[in-house]
């Protein structure tokens, strides 16, 4: 059943995010309210901050890869992808 939902969220990127922030700031307004769990609130934010790295940063450096020169695909099975994350939008989400 959760794969399910999930699967029809995929479609509704902006949705997701918008909801995902609102239950950021509910949690934020809790926090402020009840004036307490700060140390959570701080481990939990640095968590979300590595997760916002990996989610942020390519799966492969080229500035770490040792080449002549940028590569060209060379068969058909090669597949030009300019862009890959670290940490895909699921698993960051």
């Amino acid at each position: 059943i959760y794969q399910y939902y999930l699967d029809k969220t995929t479609p509704h990127t902006a949705y997701r995010w918008i909801g995902t922030l609102v239950v950021a700031a509910i949690y934020c307004l809790r926090v402020y309210y009840v004036q307490g769990f700060y140390i959570v609130s701080y481990g939990l934010g640095i968590y979300l901050l590595n997760l916002l790295i990996g989610f942020l940063s390519p799966l492969v450096d080229p500035e770490l890869e040792v080449t002549d020169g940028p590569l060209l695909p060379t068969k058909g099975s090669d597949e030009f992808k300019p862009f890959i994350r670290r940490l895909p939008e699921f698993k960051f989400w």
